[in-house]
Protein backbone atom coordinates (compact mmCIF):
# COMPACT_ATOMS: atom_id res chain seq x y z
CA UNK A 1 0.00 0.00 0.00
CA UNK A 2 1.38 3.20 -0.81
CA UNK A 3 1.97 5.22 1.77
CA UNK A 4 1.50 9.36 2.06
CA UNK A 5 4.63 10.06 1.79
CA UNK A 6 5.28 8.59 -1.59
CA UNK A 7 2.14 9.82 -2.81
CA UNK A 8 2.47 12.20 -5.89
CA UNK A 9 2.38 15.94 -5.15
CA UNK A 10 -0.94 17.23 -7.25
CA UNK A 11 0.02 21.06 -8.20
CA UNK A 12 -2.00 24.11 -7.22
CA UNK A 13 -4.91 25.21 -8.50
CA UNK A 14 -7.60 27.71 -8.12
CA UNK A 15 -10.71 27.42 -9.97
CA UNK A 16 -13.13 30.51 -10.25
CA UNK A 17 -16.72 28.99 -10.91
CA UNK A 18 -18.46 32.21 -12.68
CA UNK A 19 -21.83 32.37 -11.65
CA UNK A 20 -24.82 32.28 -12.54
CA UNK A 21 -24.25 29.73 -15.25
CA UNK A 22 -25.43 26.58 -16.61
CA UNK A 23 -29.62 26.14 -17.11
CA UNK A 24 -31.77 29.33 -17.94
CA UNK A 25 -35.15 29.43 -16.82
CA UNK A 26 -36.30 28.96 -20.78
CA UNK A 27 -33.77 25.40 -20.99
CA UNK A 28 -35.35 24.41 -17.52
CA UNK A 29 -39.19 24.66 -19.03
CA UNK A 30 -38.11 22.92 -22.25
CA UNK A 31 -36.47 19.76 -20.99
CA UNK A 32 -39.68 19.47 -17.88
CA UNK A 33 -42.17 19.88 -20.69
CA UNK A 34 -40.49 16.44 -22.35
CA UNK A 35 -40.33 15.03 -18.65
CA UNK A 36 -43.88 16.16 -17.72
CA UNK A 37 -45.17 14.52 -20.81
CA UNK A 38 -43.13 11.15 -20.76
CA UNK A 39 -44.42 10.92 -17.16
CA UNK A 40 -48.09 12.23 -18.42
CA UNK A 41 -48.76 10.39 -21.60
CA UNK A 42 -45.84 7.60 -21.36
CA UNK A 43 -43.03 6.79 -24.20
CA UNK A 44 -42.67 8.02 -26.64
CA UNK A 45 -42.81 11.46 -27.02
CA UNK A 46 -41.24 12.71 -30.14
CA UNK A 47 -39.13 16.59 -29.72
CA UNK A 48 -38.24 18.25 -33.26
CA UNK A 49 -34.36 19.16 -33.24
CA UNK A 50 -32.31 18.78 -30.18
CA UNK A 51 -34.61 20.18 -27.35
CA UNK A 52 -31.58 21.54 -26.17
CA UNK A 53 -27.92 22.10 -27.67
CA UNK A 54 -26.03 20.16 -25.45
CA UNK A 55 -25.43 16.10 -25.82
CA UNK A 56 -25.89 14.88 -22.43
CA UNK A 57 -29.73 16.47 -21.91
CA UNK A 58 -30.85 14.44 -25.68
CA UNK A 59 -29.04 11.45 -24.26
CA UNK A 60 -30.58 11.72 -20.62
CA UNK A 61 -34.10 11.95 -22.88
CA UNK A 62 -33.91 9.76 -25.22
CA UNK A 63 -32.93 7.24 -22.28
CA UNK A 64 -36.50 8.19 -20.92
CA UNK A 65 -37.89 7.36 -24.32
CA UNK A 66 -38.06 10.93 -25.91
CA UNK A 67 -37.47 10.68 -29.69
CA UNK A 68 -35.83 12.77 -31.66
CA UNK A 69 -36.60 14.19 -35.52
CA UNK A 70 -34.92 17.26 -37.68
CA UNK A 71 -38.59 17.55 -39.49
CA UNK A 72 -42.12 16.58 -38.69
CA UNK A 73 -41.84 14.15 -41.85
CA UNK A 74 -39.73 11.67 -39.87
CA UNK A 75 -42.93 11.49 -37.32
CA UNK A 76 -45.29 8.71 -38.18
CA UNK A 77 -49.32 9.10 -37.85
CA UNK A 78 -49.32 9.08 -33.96
CA UNK A 79 -51.13 10.53 -30.46
CA UNK A 80 -48.15 10.98 -28.97
CA UNK A 81 -47.12 14.34 -27.85
CA UNK A 82 -44.84 16.17 -30.13
CA UNK A 83 -42.73 18.94 -28.80
CA UNK A 84 -41.14 21.87 -30.27
CA UNK A 85 -37.73 22.59 -28.98
CA UNK A 86 -36.62 25.49 -27.27
CA UNK A 87 -35.16 27.59 -30.08
CA UNK A 88 -38.61 28.37 -31.33
CA UNK A 89 -40.06 27.11 -34.96
CA UNK A 90 -41.13 28.58 -38.56
CA UNK A 91 -44.77 28.69 -38.30
CA UNK A 92 -45.16 26.44 -41.58
CA UNK A 93 -43.84 23.64 -38.46
CA UNK A 94 -47.33 24.00 -36.23
CA UNK A 95 -49.34 24.21 -39.38
CA UNK A 96 -47.71 20.66 -39.89
CA UNK A 97 -48.57 19.70 -36.59
CA UNK A 98 -52.49 21.04 -36.90
CA UNK A 99 -52.77 19.22 -40.39
CA UNK A 100 -51.79 15.64 -39.30
CA UNK A 101 -53.69 16.32 -36.40
CA UNK A 102 -50.22 15.78 -33.59
CA UNK A 103 -50.73 16.78 -30.32
CA UNK A 104 -48.33 19.58 -30.26
CA UNK A 105 -46.67 20.77 -27.06
CA UNK A 106 -44.59 24.23 -28.32
CA UNK A 107 -41.13 24.37 -25.90
CA UNK A 108 -40.55 27.59 -27.30
CA UNK A 109 -38.74 29.95 -24.35
CA UNK A 110 -41.08 32.83 -23.95
CA UNK A 111 -38.07 35.41 -24.31
CA UNK A 112 -37.60 33.41 -28.29
CA UNK A 113 -41.62 33.92 -28.55
CA UNK A 114 -41.54 37.85 -27.45
CA UNK A 115 -39.11 38.51 -30.13
CA UNK A 116 -41.58 36.36 -32.81
CA UNK A 117 -44.24 38.68 -31.59
CA UNK A 118 -42.27 41.76 -32.27
CA UNK A 119 -41.23 40.82 -35.71
CA UNK A 120 -44.91 39.89 -36.54
CA UNK A 121 -46.01 43.41 -35.01
CA UNK A 122 -43.51 45.25 -37.28
CA UNK A 123 -44.37 43.20 -40.16
CA UNK A 124 -48.19 44.43 -39.85
CA UNK A 125 -47.00 48.27 -39.51
CA UNK A 126 -45.05 47.89 -42.74
CA UNK A 127 -41.75 47.91 -41.91
CA UNK A 128 -38.78 46.44 -42.98
CA UNK A 129 -37.30 43.98 -40.89
CA UNK A 130 -33.56 43.11 -40.17
CA UNK A 131 -32.81 40.34 -37.56
CA UNK A 132 -29.34 40.19 -35.75
CA UNK A 133 -28.38 36.88 -35.69
CA UNK A 134 -26.30 33.71 -37.39
CA UNK A 135 -27.20 32.48 -40.36
CA UNK A 136 -28.95 28.64 -40.26
CA UNK A 137 -29.14 28.89 -35.92
CA UNK A 138 -32.65 27.36 -34.95
CA UNK A 139 -33.83 30.40 -33.41
CA UNK A 140 -32.76 32.44 -36.33
CA UNK A 141 -34.62 29.89 -38.67
CA UNK A 142 -37.36 30.17 -36.72
CA UNK A 143 -38.12 33.53 -36.34
CA UNK A 144 -37.91 34.20 -39.92
CA UNK A 145 -40.36 31.63 -40.52
CA UNK A 146 -42.93 34.00 -38.48
CA UNK A 147 -43.35 35.87 -41.63
CA UNK A 148 -43.47 35.58 -45.82
CA UNK A 149 -40.37 34.92 -47.29
CA UNK A 150 -38.21 38.22 -48.08
CA UNK A 151 -39.79 40.36 -44.94
CA UNK A 152 -36.86 39.67 -43.18
CA UNK A 153 -33.03 40.23 -43.58
CA UNK A 154 -30.62 38.70 -41.89
CA UNK A 155 -27.32 40.88 -40.45
CA UNK A 156 -25.01 39.15 -39.36
CA UNK A 157 -21.72 41.71 -39.51
CA UNK A 158 -21.01 44.96 -39.23
CA UNK A 159 -20.11 45.04 -43.01
CA UNK A 160 -23.24 43.98 -43.74
CA UNK A 161 -24.94 46.29 -41.45
CA UNK A 162 -22.70 49.10 -43.53
CA UNK A 163 -24.02 47.64 -46.96
CA UNK A 164 -27.65 47.05 -46.38
CA UNK A 165 -29.65 49.04 -48.45
CA UNK A 166 -33.42 49.36 -47.46
CA UNK A 167 -36.35 50.24 -49.58
CA UNK A 168 -37.65 53.05 -47.27
CA UNK A 169 -35.39 53.80 -44.50
CA UNK A 170 -38.18 55.83 -42.87
CA UNK A 171 -40.00 52.04 -42.19
CA UNK A 172 -37.30 49.99 -40.73
CA UNK A 173 -37.11 47.93 -37.51
CA UNK A 174 -34.76 45.71 -35.91
CA UNK A 175 -34.95 42.38 -33.55
CA UNK A 176 -31.93 40.08 -32.40
CA UNK A 177 -31.24 36.54 -31.55
CA UNK A 178 -31.31 35.90 -27.68
CA UNK A 179 -27.81 34.57 -27.41
CA UNK A 180 -25.48 36.59 -28.80
CA UNK A 181 -22.46 38.22 -27.98
CA UNK A 182 -24.05 41.86 -25.87
CA UNK A 183 -21.16 43.81 -27.29
CA UNK A 184 -20.85 42.57 -30.92
CA UNK A 185 -24.93 43.45 -31.09
CA UNK A 186 -24.05 46.74 -29.53
CA UNK A 187 -22.15 47.86 -32.15
CA UNK A 188 -24.43 46.02 -35.01
CA UNK A 189 -27.38 48.27 -33.60
CA UNK A 190 -24.88 51.40 -32.88
CA UNK A 191 -24.16 51.36 -36.27
CA UNK A 192 -27.47 50.74 -38.26
CA UNK A 193 -28.73 53.96 -35.31
CA UNK A 194 -26.32 55.68 -37.23
CA UNK A 195 -27.34 55.16 -40.74
CA UNK A 196 -31.24 54.49 -40.10
CA UNK A 197 -32.08 57.12 -37.11
CA UNK A 198 -35.78 56.35 -37.50
CA UNK A 199 -35.14 52.36 -37.24
CA UNK A 200 -37.27 50.60 -34.40
CA UNK A 201 -36.12 48.73 -32.11
CA UNK A 202 -37.65 46.63 -29.49
CA UNK A 203 -39.24 47.78 -26.06
CA UNK A 204 -36.80 46.12 -23.96
CA UNK A 205 -33.47 44.22 -25.35
CA UNK A 206 -34.23 41.17 -27.14
CA UNK A 207 -30.93 39.34 -26.08
CA UNK A 208 -32.05 37.03 -22.70
CA UNK A 209 -31.29 37.73 -19.23
CA UNK A 210 -29.46 34.73 -18.81
CA UNK A 211 -27.63 35.60 -22.08
CA UNK A 212 -26.43 39.03 -20.39
CA UNK A 213 -26.16 37.37 -16.57
CA UNK A 214 -23.30 34.74 -17.98
CA UNK A 215 -21.53 37.00 -19.93
CA UNK A 216 -21.28 39.53 -17.04
CA UNK A 217 -19.64 36.89 -15.11
CA UNK A 218 -17.05 35.76 -17.61
CA UNK A 219 -16.31 39.34 -17.86
CA UNK A 220 -15.92 40.00 -14.20
CA UNK A 221 -13.32 36.52 -14.20
CA UNK A 222 -11.80 36.24 -17.52
CA UNK A 223 -8.69 38.76 -16.22
CA UNK A 224 -8.30 36.97 -13.71
CA UNK A 225 -7.54 33.83 -14.76
CA UNK A 226 -4.84 31.83 -17.17
CA UNK A 227 -7.52 29.64 -18.72
CA UNK A 228 -11.56 29.58 -19.32
CA UNK A 229 -13.28 26.36 -19.79
CA UNK A 230 -16.80 26.60 -21.06
CA UNK A 231 -19.19 24.06 -20.66
CA UNK A 232 -21.35 23.34 -23.36
CA UNK A 233 -21.94 21.96 -27.19
CA UNK A 234 -20.47 23.44 -30.15
CA UNK A 235 -23.58 24.44 -31.84
CA UNK A 236 -24.37 26.02 -28.55
CA UNK A 237 -24.73 29.74 -29.48
CA UNK A 238 -24.93 31.02 -25.97
CA UNK A 239 -21.96 28.77 -25.11
CA UNK A 240 -19.85 29.80 -27.91
CA UNK A 241 -20.46 33.47 -27.11
CA UNK A 242 -19.26 32.87 -23.50
CA UNK A 243 -16.14 31.82 -25.33
CA UNK A 244 -15.69 34.34 -27.45
CA UNK A 245 -16.11 36.77 -24.43
CA UNK A 246 -13.67 35.08 -22.33
CA UNK A 247 -10.91 35.64 -24.90
CA UNK A 248 -12.20 39.51 -25.77
CA UNK A 249 -11.97 40.24 -21.83
CA UNK A 250 -8.38 39.62 -21.21
CA UNK A 251 -8.41 35.70 -20.44
CA UNK A 252 -5.22 34.24 -23.07
CA UNK A 253 -6.97 31.20 -23.59
CA UNK A 254 -10.60 30.05 -23.78
CA UNK A 255 -12.04 26.39 -24.44
CA UNK A 256 -15.26 25.33 -25.22
CA UNK A 257 -15.73 21.02 -23.39
CA UNK A 258 -18.43 18.98 -23.53
CA UNK A 259 -17.69 17.40 -20.25
CA UNK A 260 -14.55 16.12 -18.20
CA UNK A 261 -14.05 13.34 -20.13
CA UNK A 262 -13.49 15.45 -23.75
CA UNK A 263 -10.63 17.54 -22.24
CA UNK A 264 -7.34 17.25 -23.34
CA UNK A 265 -5.64 17.96 -19.49
CA UNK A 266 -2.55 19.08 -21.48
CA UNK A 267 -3.97 22.40 -21.59
CA UNK A 268 -3.72 22.91 -18.41
CA UNK A 269 -0.21 22.71 -18.29
CA UNK A 270 1.33 25.90 -16.16
CA UNK A 271 -2.16 26.81 -15.56
CA UNK A 272 -2.33 28.45 -11.67
CA UNK A 273 -6.01 30.31 -11.75
CA UNK A 274 -8.98 28.35 -14.11
CA UNK A 275 -12.75 29.66 -14.79
CA UNK A 276 -15.19 27.78 -15.21
CA UNK A 277 -18.41 28.77 -16.77
CA UNK A 278 -21.25 26.77 -18.35
CA UNK A 279 -23.66 27.69 -21.21
CA UNK A 280 -27.25 27.92 -20.85
CA UNK A 281 -27.93 24.43 -22.04
CA UNK A 282 -26.06 22.93 -19.93
CA UNK A 283 -26.62 21.12 -16.69
CA UNK A 284 -25.03 22.21 -13.48
CA UNK A 285 -23.60 17.95 -12.87
CA UNK A 286 -21.05 18.56 -15.54
CA UNK A 287 -20.09 21.34 -14.50
CA UNK A 288 -19.29 19.43 -10.76
CA UNK A 289 -17.92 16.84 -13.14
CA UNK A 290 -15.36 18.77 -14.22
CA UNK A 291 -14.63 20.41 -10.81
CA UNK A 292 -14.64 16.88 -9.12
CA UNK A 293 -12.02 15.89 -12.10
CA UNK A 294 -9.76 18.76 -11.73
CA UNK A 295 -9.44 17.91 -8.06
CA UNK A 296 -8.18 14.18 -8.90
CA UNK A 297 -5.44 15.98 -10.66
CA UNK A 298 -4.57 19.04 -8.51
CA UNK A 299 -5.06 20.63 -5.50
CA UNK A 300 -7.87 22.78 -5.71
CA UNK A 301 -9.25 25.31 -3.80
CA UNK A 302 -12.54 27.13 -5.55
CA UNK A 303 -14.05 30.93 -5.41
CA UNK A 304 -17.04 31.66 -6.88
CA UNK A 305 -18.24 35.16 -8.30
CA UNK A 306 -21.13 36.02 -8.88
CA UNK A 307 -22.28 38.63 -11.02
CA UNK A 308 -26.07 38.68 -10.20
CA UNK A 309 -28.78 36.65 -8.88
CA UNK A 310 -31.20 34.72 -11.33
CA UNK A 311 -35.12 34.00 -10.10
CA UNK A 312 -36.98 33.85 -13.54
CA UNK A 313 -39.31 31.29 -13.76
CA UNK A 314 -41.44 30.29 -16.61
CA UNK A 315 -44.69 28.02 -16.09
CA UNK A 316 -44.87 24.66 -18.42
CA UNK A 317 -47.32 24.67 -21.25
CA UNK A 318 -51.00 24.72 -20.46
CA UNK A 319 -51.87 21.07 -21.02
CA UNK A 320 -49.00 20.32 -19.02
CA UNK A 321 -49.56 21.75 -15.63
CA UNK A 322 -50.95 20.09 -12.87
CA UNK A 323 -52.56 16.49 -13.71
CA UNK A 324 -56.04 17.54 -16.08
CA UNK A 325 -54.41 16.82 -19.10
CA UNK A 326 -54.06 13.15 -17.41
CA UNK A 327 -57.54 12.42 -17.25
Amino acid sequence: MENAASAPVRPPLKVILCAPRSFCAGVVRAIETVERALAMYGPPVYVRHEIVHNRYVVESLKAKGAIFVEELDEVPDTDAPVVFSAHGVPKSVPDEASRRKFFALDATCPLVTKVHREAEIHHRRGREILLIGHDGHPEVVGTMGQLPPGSVTLIETLAQADSYVPTDASKLAYVTQTTLSIDDTAEIVERLKQRFPDIVGPHKEDICYATTNRQEAVKQVAPRVDLMLVVGAPNSSNSQRLREVAERCGCPRAFLVQRAADLDWSVLANVKTLGITAGASAPEILVEELVEACKARFAVTIETVLATNEDVFFPLPRPLRGNEAAA
